[in-house]
């Protein structure tokens, strides 16, 4: 049975249209994998699909009585409360159901609700929601999500601020799960586990390859080959004809009118051609050289609300170490970053930095960014050029090296996707010179 269609949507912000009569359908029981590159469209295809979004043209049709729920990609600032509270928020009637019935009645339906899916993830209904880590704060969305137990369920980066035990228990609790599945991830290996059919949106199209995972890479690199063949055929050709043009008496002969007219052809499909999205050119530039000590901690603890997250930390971190830290989420990872860059005090012992230290933190909530400025002022701190190595260089050049069109330079950072938000970080660091770099889960959203 097919829950929902979508019919020559069309969906345009600002440059290339980003779903260019997208047309697709979803039916019950499906597990849907939805692929593209960053900025392609796949949230803002799931908002339409939600109810979020209005596309400029085309139609979307449910089945009746269809409910659908949406997993967001990062985390509202606005929400307060307390877990079960949050949770709570996502509960309403479903569509056919008696809306009508007393208050007490209706309380209570929800109070039950909210209950057996606290119970089913394992959440404490009590906790406060802005105490919680990434990791967590994503749990308590899920269940908001779930609370209605939709039909259709929308899942935005799923796995993101999740750690290892955590996306386990997501994956088994998603096989369980009777409903029909439509995610968007980066994530290989969920990838594999979960998605039986995958939608790929490219260049405002999408293709439907109606296979797993490792199927679809298999097809997708013969069509990119097949593609580029054909593209190189059609420029030498194009070339061929536009020499021709060029002799110019030959090509006024009424005779060759037509050929003329072959070519304008030619020149307007060239032009309406969408390339697609090349690789990234990273490049740190290295600040003056540190001290030996980077860091230095003393039996560190940090308390929050009264709870402990560190306790009695002591460490060293010295010139040219390469350090990860894992854990499980709400462990403190987080924190004790911002507790060795000083950011954060400690509620006991001591923190010793080192000398001549230039920093470039990479944020995981990409506080650091200014949602209305464009990503070139993000960058630039409103310059036309920045410095690398010494040696100026264009903004819009700069930025092209972290696949930014000039079209997309200049656009707002509120209209980036998350992933692209993510390159705006990675281009503002890399323009400042920096002998120490801390990433906070860095590949968040990157394709």
């Amino acid at each position: 049975m097919s829950l929902m269609s979508l019919r020559d949507l069309h969906v345009r912000f600002r440059g290339p249209a980003l779903l260019d009569g997208v047309s697709c359908h979803v039916a019950a029981g499906e597990r849907i994998g939805l692929l593209g590159r960053n900025g392609a469209g796949k949230t803002t295809l799931m908002r339409v699909i939600a109810g979020l979004v209005t596309p400029d043209d085309g139609e979307v049709s449910r089945a009746p009585q269809t409910t659908v729920a949406l997993l967001p990609q990062d985390v509202p600032r606005d929400i307060v409360g307390t877990v079960g509270e949050v949770v709570a928020a996502g509960w309403s009637v479903a569509p056919g159901e008696d809306a009508t019935g007393d208050d007490h009645d209706l309380g209570w339906r929800r109070q039950h609700a909210v209950s057996q899916i606290l119970s089913r993830m394992d959440l404490d209904g009590t906790a406060a929601f802005t105490a919680l880590s990434s990791g967590m704060k994503r749990r308590v969305l899920l269940a908001r999500a779930l609370v209605t137990s939709p039909d259709l369920l929308l899942l935005d980066e799923p796995t993101n601020h999740l750690d290892i035990d955590a996306i386990e228990w997501l994956e088994a609790f998603l096989e369980r799960w009777k409903g029909t599945l439509m995610f968007v991830t980066h994530d290989r290996a969920f990838l594999r586990r979960m998605a039986s059919r995958i939608l790929e949106i490219d260049r405002g199209r999408i293709f439907d390859w109606s296979c797993d995972y490792d199927q679809f890479l298999v097809r997708k690199a013969a069509a990119l080959a097949a593609e580029e063949k054909h593209d190189a055929l059609f420029d030498r050709k194009l070339a061929q004809e536009e020499a021709w043009i060029r002799t110019g008496i030959k090509a006024r002969r009424t005779r060759n009118e037509g050929r003329v007219r072959a070519l304008e052809r030619m020149r307007r499909e060239r032009a309406e051609r969408r390339t697609r999205t090349g690789t990234t050119k990273l490049r740190i530039q290295e600040g003056q050289r540190s001290g030996m000590l980077v860091a230095d901690l003393d039996g560190v603890s940090f308390h929050r609300e009264s709870r402990p997250v560190l306790r009695r930390v002591t460490t060293t971190v010295m010139r040219g170490d390469r350090i990860g830290i894992v854990g499980p989420n709400g462990a403190g990872k987080t924190t004790l970053l911002r507790v060795l860059l000083g950011d954060l005090a400690p509620s006991e012992g001591s923190v010793r930095l080192g000398t001549n230290l230039q920093v470039a933190f990479f944020d995981q909530l990409r506080d650091h960014l200014d949602d209305e400025a464009t990503v070139a002022d993000n960058v630039s701190d409103g310059s036309d050029t920045v410095r690398i190595d010494g040696t100026p260089r264009h903004i819009i050049g700069y930025l092209q090296d972290f696949l930014f069109s000039p079209e997309r330079a200049r656009l707002p950072v509120k209209f980036l996707s998350g992933g692209e938000r993510q390159r705006v970080l990675l281009a503002r660091h890399f323009a400042k010179p920096a002998n120490v770099i801390v990433l906070d889960e860095p590949t968040n959203d990157l394709d």
